[in-house]
């Protein structure tokens, strides 16, 4: 079954999919960072959005 494409938030608000145009869009815009500061997050820390809120507040 196909991704349904027309949705604007993530399937899972635990994780961040970065293979998923409309969930970057939704994380940087919630989390106030670029796409490039999100992805050096989760390349440091993992998708878990718990660990990249706060991975995000150490690099303030």
């Amino acid at each position: 079954m196909a991704d349904d494409l027309t949705k604007k938030g993530p399937q899972d608000r635990s994780h961040i999919n970065m293979n998923e145009d409309y969930e970057v869009k939704y994380w940087t815009h919630h989390l106030g960072v670029s796409r490039e500061e999100l992805q050096r997050a989760i390349d440091k820390v993992g998708t878990s959005v718990a660990t990249v809120r706060k991975e995000l507040r150490k690099e303030d």
